[in-house]
């Protein structure tokens, strides 16, 4: 027999044993984009303990739409492999592109970052920061149908030694320390926006742009071309893939 009280118990415990578990980490990432998944999993194949937050209900950002809904992306020769490392099978055109199914490559984007030991939370709004003796320490979080509802709800609070700003288009998190930290450490000290679209441009600075723009907390995937006013790039995924692998590399000479 069934018992539907087992069932909810089986998902109370299992979740706030996760929870209570990641209430302090080595990375938490905010944003399950494609270049959040790739860094998380590099990073935890480092042996670092790893949490990605998403606010929306499925991860994988933009990803998963490829361009006007087609599930198809597009990445270049220099990114190529980083799809095919975790399985993800690419067919290349006769201009030298190469296309992949977006459900795929999100789909083992995933799988590969939780096979490495990363843990997604999904749902979860990062509305603002831990700030603490000059560093970013930490997120802020909130449930998702909390905040879109607008309730008056206080948040929780999570530690970790990096954080990371991979929600994309928007910068939230850089928004939010611009708003009630300071300047941000770029040349600008501001987040600028992003600029239209540009996929040439915007391939090449969304990995030139990947740093830490303050203490504690560092962008990748469109968010660092959101920062830093470069342009947007459409479906061609690549330079988000290698953007999540700099800001891994990144973290691991602060870390280490």
């Amino acid at each position: 027999m069934i018992d539907d009280i087992e069932i909810t118990k089986c998902i109370v415990e299992e979740f706030f044993e996760d929870f209570t578990d990641y209430t302090e980490m080595d990375v938490a990432i905010a944003g399950a984009g494609p270049a959040g998944l790739a860094a998380s999993r590099y990073l935890a194949e480092k042996g670092y303990k790893v949490a990605v937050f998403e606010r929306k209900l499925s991860p994988g950002g933009g990803m998963w739409g490829g361009g006007m809904g087609y599930p198809v992306v597009v990445v270049g020769e220099d990114s190529v492999q980083e799809l095919e490392k975790i399985g993800v099978e690419t067919k290349e055109s006769e201009e030298g592109y190469f296309t992949a199914s977006s459900i795929e490559s999100v789909s083992k984007l995933l799988s590969s970052a939780v096979d490495a030991g990363v843990k997604i939370f999904n749902n979860i709004t990062v509305e603002d920061v831990l700030y603490e003796e000059d560093k970013i320490n930490g997120f802020v979080i909130n449930s998702s149908p909390i905040d879109i509802a607008g309730l008056h709800v206080d948040p929780l609070t999570i530690r970790a030694s990096a954080t990371v700003d991979a929600t994309g288009h928007d910068a939230d998190v850089c928004n939010v320390v611009e708003r009630k930290v300071g300047e941000l450490q770029t040349p600008e000290g501001t987040v600028l926006g992003e600029r239209s679209m540009s996929a040439d441009k915007g391939e090449k600075t969304v990995v030139e742009n990947t740093r830490s723009v303050y203490p504690g907390l560092w962008i990748t995937g469109m968010c660092a071309n959101a920062v830093m006013g470069s342009p947007r790039m459409g479906p061609i995924f690549g330079g988000m893939l290698l953007s999540g692998k700099k800001v891994a590399e990144l973290i691991d000479e602060e870390l280490s």
